[in-house]
């Protein structure tokens, strides 16, 4: 059983199992920083991964904590079970849906728009860093490091405040390669090709490199990639419309950069220093044609230079660690960050954009910039046996600051003011372990302590150029959590779990569409947080080379926050929101070598249409995913040639309340993996993505209300890609 007191929330693996693993280079999964942290082995759970001989560490909740004792669901996916999947996604979050059913569907686009998990927004993270800019949430924050510099993805489901700000729907993790604690070499290139149905312009190209070494007391890490992408096809053989405003993956370029390098100042004492570069930026090659949403004609791509800026992201991360393993009988962990951010979206002549003062109605051309650039810090003293054996004692404080605006960068016009978001939170947080660890009590809480200055500022003139002014807004909240872990039976462990997560509404886009006169920022009612609350339910089993697991959440915010989109333009609806959902997994390892599995999740998901208190109304495409089966069987076949093949059904999905047109008929996708190890020459994998050229039209583009005939997309088709990776 276990309670955690303080930094957020505890969560529990009680489900699938995917573990971390040692990956293909020979990389730790232990930290340098944490020697006496347990390894993890095989990869394992409904991705395939295999069974773990030793203990699961996540350090996604602040210490390292073996994911046996965290009372809600985390999955931990090793490298090996990253790149697998990378062999038939076009990008790392698109890489997630399979292994993360609950996860909506990968747009596979340069955005998450519409991209929830349990139905609420998940906080990316770097190494700890946060990478979502939850004042003006511009839905790319899945893309800032390339996956060649990823080792594994730890991911926390549901509403907590481990590490702060955002996690309403839970943490994903991005926890970035390490040398090899031996002192051995890592050495790693990778290269790559892609195509689709060996179109004339669907080809595409990546390559990555990196070394490292532990000398001494000193260790480094260096590395670089390059990745060019043109079209993707569906399975008509049309090529995919390329996003003209959210921006693509499609008909791009990107380059990124990653260093580490630490220093043990003795036994107990280390320093450590992260970068990591990454810019992906679209060539402005193509332009949309559009289809027909209602007649079900997706819209295509044809050659163009399209009117604007060739969309980008531009992401720079730096962090310095101090980590002390044994002072006042504990460890003291000391993380400072630095995170510069900066989206160009896609223009047009939308009518949010138009200013008579500037040019004829219609006519005025523009595209948005979001830039915010954070800094913070992180303390976490953690000692166990503190007081009396098994209790645990974890206390600590975070600082944040977050400068988030939007500019119209044809124009230089100031669509959303700066907004400065100033936020520490102390916390505190306790487990014990009872019973000879059988049973496992945690709980805690954190205060968060929160002020967001806006200054005086002038909506635009879609907005009737009102003058609005700023002011100093500020929310005190405690934040608590409890949870427990039992294991009556070598191999059966039951959970249940309560914890809040706690996020800013989008007060970029609240601000930006004032259009009363004599309106003052801290009377505005939709600056208030967002506050979810979460309880869930799980048990698993395992045993010989079964793994079984399940759980149950429920997920409530008295005051949510929905997107809707009117006029062009996204507007913030503040509504109670219910979310539940189930989540189920299977697999089976073999002697062999051979594993099968599968893993379903269904959500609900209601909200408050009318203001009475009681949700009436089902939440639509872009706030949920669909119901989802995932299916996959792996083995090796002879010599060492392996593979797998996977299948993932999307299920129809009505939404109540919501206009028919906007209801979701499923499809269903399967995909093979072929990998040969050979002795000299390193790892080759042959990848084919949609093995049966299914041609469907995206979950968000069924479902979404801002979908037009100009981003009516299908999916893509069959896609080919052979990799190879070797050490040097």
């Amino acid at each position: 059983m276990k309670f955690y007191l303080g930094s957020g929330v505890a969560l529990l693996t009680l489900c699938s199992g995917a573990a971390a693993a040692a990956d293909v280079a020979g990389e730790p999964t232990t930290p340098l920083d944490d020697p006496s942290a347990p390894t993890v082995a095989d990869p394992t759970g409904q991705n395939g991964d295999r069974q773990r001989s030793e203990e699961i560490i996540v350090t996604a909740t602040r210490v390292p904590t073996p994911i046996t004792a965290i009372p809600n669901t985390v999955r931990v996916l090793d490298r090996e079970t990253v790149t697998t999947q990378l062999a038939v996604s076009p990008s790392l979050i698109d890489s997630l849906s399979f292994s993360i059913p609950s996860l909506a569907p990968g747009r596979q686009r340069m955005t998450s728009t519409g991209e929830s998990l349990r139905g609420r927004t998940p906080l990316y993270m770097v190494d700890g860093i946060p990478q979502t800019t939850p004042l003006r949430d511009g839905k790319r924050s899945g893309f800032t490091i390339d996956p060649a510099f990823v080792n594994r993805v730890e991911v926390i489901y549901g509403a907590n405040a481990i590490q702060g700000l955002g996690a309403t729907g839970g943490v994903i993790n991005y926890v970035t390669v390490r040398p090899k604690a031996n002192g051995d070499w890592l050495r790693r290139a990778t290269a790559e090709i892609s195509t689709d149905d060996f179109e004339e312009n669907g080809f595409h190209y990546r390559t990555s490199a990196l070394a490292g070494r532990q000398i001494g007391a000193f260790d480094f890490v260096l590395g670089g990639a390059f990745e060019r992408n043109d079209l993707f096809y569906d399975g008509a053989d049309r090529p995919v419309v390329v996003d003209p405003t959210q921006g693509d993956i499609m008909d791009s370029k990107s380059w990124s950069f990653f260093s580490r390098v630490g220093y043990a100042l003795d036994a107990d004492q280390r320093i450590e220093l992260m970068a990591n570069l990454f810019k992906l930026e679209g060539d402005g090659d193509y332009e949309a044609v559009p289809g027909n949403a209602l007649a079900g004609i997706p819209a295509t791509s044809i050659a163009g230079d399209p009117a604007g800026d060739p969309t980008r992201n531009d992401a720079k991360n730096f962090a310095a660690t101090y980590r002390h393993g044994d002072l006042l009988g504990g460890t003291l962990s000391l993380q400072g960050f630095y995170y510069d951010f900066y989206a160009l979206y896609g223009g047009d002549t939308f009518p949010v954009f138009q200013d008579p003062a500037i040019a004829p109605v219609g006519t005025l051309f523009d595209q948005s910039a979001l830039g915010s650039k954070k800094y913070g810090a992180k303390l976490t003293f953690s000692r166990e046996d503190a007081l009396w054996h098994g209790l645990q004692v974890i206390a600590g404080a975070d600082y944040l600051r977050d400068r988030t605006n939007q500019e119209l960068a044809q124009t230089g016009r100031l669509w959303v003011p700066n907004l400065i978001y100033r936020g520490w939170a102390p916390f505190v947080q306790l487990e014990q372990r009872l019973l000879g660890d059988a049973v496992r009590v945690s709980g805690g809480v954190r205060w968060e302590n929160v002020t967001l200055d806006v200054p005086d500022f002038t909506t635009i003139a879609s907005s009737n150029s009102t003058f609005v002014e700023g002011g100093s807004p500020s929310f005190d909240t405690l934040l608590k959590n409890a949870g427990i872990v039992v294991e009556p039976l070598e191999g059966l462990s039951v959970f249940a779990s309560y914890a809040q997560g706690f996020t800013m509404p989008d007060a970029g886009l609240i601000l930006r569409a004032v259009r009363t006169p004599g309106q003052n920022v801290e009377d505005l009612v939709d600056l208030q947080p967002v506050i979810a609350d979460n309880i869930e339910l799980g048990s698993s089993w395992r045993r010989g080379g079964l793994d079984l697991s399940a759980s149950y959440f429920w997920s409530n915010s008295d005051l949510g926050s929905r997107i809707q989109v009117i006029g062009g333009a996204g507007v913030i609806q503040r509504e109670r929101t219910e979310i539940q959902g189930l989540e189920l997994s299977a697999s089976y390892a073999f002697d062999s070598g051979a594993r099968f599995g599968a893993a379903f999740a269904a959500l609900d998901g209601r909200y408050d249409s009318n203001g009475d208190g009681v949700v009436d109304r089902d939440l639509d495409g872009r706030n949920i995913a669909p119901d989802r089966l995932n299916l996959f069987a792996e083995s090796p076949l002879f010599g060492k040639l392996s593979g797998r093949v996977q299948v993932s059904r999307l299920f129809d999905r009505r939404f109540d309340g919501g206009a028919p047109r906007f209801d979701f008929d499923g499809y269903t996708l399967v995909d093979l993996i072929l990998s040969y190890d050979s002795d000299d020459a390193g790892r080759f994998t042959l990848g084919i993505a949609n093995l049966l050229d299914e041609q469907y039209v995206t979950y968000t583009s069924q479902t979404a209300n801002f979908i037009n005939d100009r981003n009516y997309s299908s999916g893509r088709g069959r896609a080919f890609t052979l990799r190879w990776q070797g050490n040097f």
